[in-house]
């Protein structure tokens, strides 16, 4: 047995080997897992001025008391429209350099509300501005503390084009004094209106990966099937989410193609996830349930497409099984 209150050098050895595994475990794993995540298409990079405000917004302390997640859970909807995904933070955890990894701003205090669509919520430059030096004046309950060094008290015949001034009637300012927002303040505030959650909605389909080829299954080239039904179906429903290319999104949505629940010879799974929608795995986002607004043959027609696309080569589903699926799940 070692004597460690003796043994100094088996003391640091056994504490340097924890702390090695430890710093593996917490830092160098996760930051590894972190680079299989793929930026959901249609979202844009940070400006400089906006990742400037990044900085400034951890710099400042603004995460300790706002979250930027929104949770699958009934109250967070007041927060997002739906929970949110680790795409949604691909641009924003660029690492800053090799030795420095991207600030956290995901939070663990609501203190102050969740502000994951707040450039949504409130997109006025003016609003910001006035809440960030006297939250006050706008949110009259606030207890968020003024951040009064991001301006600077100057007199009218100082200004300068582009300088941008808070109103003299709701600052309180008086004579040729006006208060002016520095380069720090403005910067915070582009990062705030930035911060607009993504709708797959607006989402026009594109290809993921231009240089792929849009289809290496059975059927060809994807424009041999986009005058489908099947196509035009997978394109119109599914195609924002799994891609045209089947491949869907890292960290957001599962792949389509080499899909075991795609592939199976048994499609039960499969309708019934278009049916029911799904929701059972935490590395990726919410899958609408798509029953109410397809008709038996529509569905059928998309699970074609699907079997026997991007290297799928499934039987096609007997319309037979999808009508005797939907009865047994409107009975239950």
């Amino acid at each position: 047995m070692l004597n460690l209150h003796k043994d100094h050098k088996n003391l640091v050895l056994i504490s340097l080997a924890v702390f090695v595994i430890l710093s593996i475990g917490v830092a160098i794993l996760p930051a590894y897992q972190m680079q299989g995540y793929e930026p959901i298409p249609g979202m844009q990079d940070l400006t400089v001025s906006e990742r400037k405000g990044l900085h400034i917004y951890i710099a400042e302390g603004c995460v300790a008391c706002h979250t930027q997640q929104v949770r699958n859970i009934e109250m967070d909807k007041t927060w997002g429209d739906r929970p949110s995904l680790a795409s949604d933070y691909y641009y924003s955890k660029q690492r800053m350099d090799l030795w420095r990894q991207s600030p956290s701003i995901l939070g663990s205090e609501r203190t102050g509300p969740d502000l994951t669509d707040i450039g949504n919520r409130q997109p006025s430059d003016e609003w910001h501005l006035l809440h960030l030096y006297n939250p006050r004046l706008v949110v009259e309950a606030s207890i968020m503390p003024r951040y009064s060094w991001l301006f600077r008290e100057i007199d009218t015949l100082h200004l300068k084009e582009g300088d941008v001034t808070l109103p003299r009637s709701i600052t309180g300012m008086e004579g040729s004094d006006v208060l002016v927002a520095n380069e720090d303040a403005l910067h915070l505030v582009a990062y705030l209106k930035s911060l607009q959650q993504f709708s797959f909605e607006d989402a026009a389909p594109t290809d993921f990966i231009p240089a792929q080829p849009k289809d290496i299954g059975t059927g060809g080239t994807a424009s041999s099937t986009t005058n489908s039904l099947g196509a035009n179906l997978f394109q119109k429903n599914c195609a924002a989410c799994h891609q045209t290319t089947g491949r869907g999104v890292k960290g957001a949505f599962p792949p389509l193609a080499g899909s075991m629940i795609v592939n199976n010879k048994n499609p039960e799974m499969l309708i019934k996830i278009i049916l029911m929608g799904y929701d059972a795995r935490e590395e990726y986002g919410v899958m609408q349930a798509l029953g109410d607004q397809l008709t038996d043959e529509e569905i059928k027609a998309i699970t074609d497409h699907e079997r026997s696309s991007w290297g799928n080569n499934a039987p096609e589903v007997p319309l037979e099984t999808i009508t005797r699926i939907r009865d047994s799940i409107s009975s239950l």
